[in-house]
């Protein structure tokens, strides 16, 4: 029986469910009617439902999404002629369209509701086993969904946290961007100049390499051993003084005097491609240089919005920069609008899924539905996490040898049986330190807290109950 249930069985996540269908059903009341959309490019299909779903009016109309007022002051004006007061408007958020069919709805004091995609996906094959798809049907589909309470209520962002999200799907894209650039670089040089790769061990994270690279494909004309003639010292200072376009304020000399070592090495180079790949290889540099620019200028920003929320105390997290805490942010909006941190978790598709039917235990996984750019943002996030923070390196470290223990009782398995299990339990174990980090923010920005290493890693609520006890 479930706390606090008074005997009816109730789970709390029964209570929550209940108390969002009530929120929905004070939207979209029973006595009321539904204005369906289907969005498109400058194609909007309108239809007026009942609560039985009939369909009391419909229209098409041809115009931009943010001129679709005059349609829908038709709609409203179709419901009241059937007697209907209230009227709740309902649509997929079709691009950034449906942010205009929100504007409409505030100006005009009518309530929206949005039907996720899937949803309306599985719905539209329900509807008659088929894919049948237009946009009369789509219309009157959705509001089919909203009146059976398949919907949720849309966000409201404010300024700030608006100007936070696009920040984050900006530097999500340089982020993409620059990685591209690198991968091509390294592909172009693995065939024109294979040597200078080895000049450093991580070369795509020094920013000598990359300006000693930058003055070579620059000078040379397709032949690097032309600038041999200068001279390591001349040569040096060159790459010093590129560095700082790089963003570093430092060039080491140990990595240009490697660079100017390989400048005449021709190993493994494919001579009649070298120079029109080394002109790319130059083009595509001037590319990177730009884009982690733009990427360091949208990172301040980033932590500047986050300061100004008043949130920059999520940096306090070992190994969780400001900039990692505010990228989550944007995609997550303000944690205060969940119902509490598993729906956060539940909204980046992290909660595990279970497979079970009666005597029959699935394997359980993750849901993968919700916001996908949340998912890759605290993915990305919890890599540096599971070596800097204590908490979350102690936490994979029994996960990972607590299963390893598991699975060397169970005997021996093949070579690469055991390796493919193994690299399984590393994920899950990485996924529950995922969800620990998106729990951990919920609690310190929903809760005003600071980070307490004892509170994260539940020693809290032990050393409490031992103390009641005693």
């Amino acid at each position: 029986m479930a706390k606090g249930s008074g005997g009816s069985g109730m789970t709390r996540g029964d209570r929550r469910r209940n108390a969002r269908r009530e929120r929905l059903r004070g939207l979209l009341p029973r006595d009321g009617a539904v204005i369906g959309i289907d969005l498109a490019e400058d194609k909007q299909a309108l239809a007026v439902v009942d609560h039985d779903v009939r369909v009391l009016a419909r229209k098409t109309v041809r115009v931009k999404a943010f001129r679709l007022g005059e349609a829908l002051d038709w709609a409203v004006a179709r419901a009241a002629v059937k007697g209907f007061a209230r009227v709740t408007v309902a649509c997929e958020p079709t691009g950034p369209r449906w942010m205009q069919v929100q504007r409409l709805c505030a100006e005009r004091g009518l309530p929206l509701v949005c039907i996720q995609p899937l949803v309306s996906h599985i719905a539209r094959e329900q509807q008659d086993y088929t894919p049948h798809k237009s946009d009369e049907s789509d219309c009157v589909m959705i509001a089919r969904l909203a009146v059976e309470l398949h919907c949720y209520i849309p966000e409201e962002l404010d300024e700030t946290w608006a100007y936070l999200r696009h920040l984050g799907r900006r530097r999500a894209q340089l982020i993409t961007a620059a990685t591209a650039s690198a991968q091509r670089i390294r592909d172009f040089l693995s065939v024109a100049w294979p040597a200078v790769t080895g000049a450093c061990a991580g070369p795509f994270e020094s920013v000598t390499w990359l300006a000693a690279l930058q003055v070579v494909t620059a000078r040379c004309g397709g032949d690097p051993g032309t600038l041999a003639g200068m001279g390591e010292q001349a040569f040096t200072a060159a790459v010093r003084d590129a560095v700082a376009g790089w963003g570093g304020k430092k060039g080491w000399g140990t990595i240009s005097a490697r660079v100017f070592a390989v400048l005449t090495d021709t190993e493994g180079a494919v001579a009649w491609s070298r120079r029109g790949l080394l002109r790319r290889i130059a083009d595509e540099l001037g590319d990177l240089q730009r884009t982690r620019a733009q990427l360091r200028a949208a990172e301040a920003d980033m932590a500047a919005v986050l300061a100004g929320l008043g949130l920059s105390r999520l940096g306090d997290i070992p190994g969780l920069t400001a900039v990692g805490a505010a990228a989550i942010l944007a995609e997550t909006g303000d944690p205060r609008r969940y119902d509490g941190s598993s729906s956060l978790v539940k909204h980046a598709g992290l909660s595990p899924v279970s497979n079970d039917s009666g005597a029959f235990s699935g394997q359980a996984h993750i849901s993968r539905r919700g916001r996908p750019a949340l998912r890759l943002a605290v993915w990305r996030a919890v890599w540096p996490m599971l070596r800097y923070n204590p908490v979350l390196a102690a936490k994979y470290a029994a996960m990972t040898q607590a299963t390893d223990a598991a699975a060397a009782g169970a005997g021996p398995q093949p070579g690469l049986a055991a390796q493919a299990a193994a690299r399984a339990r590393r994920a899950r174990a990485r996924v529950a330190c995922a969800a620990s980090l998106l729990r951990w923010i919920y609690c310190l920005v929903v809760h005003g807290t600071s980070w307490d290493p004892a509170v994260a890693a539940g020693r809290h609520h032990t050393l409490q109950n031992q103390a009641q006890a005693a």
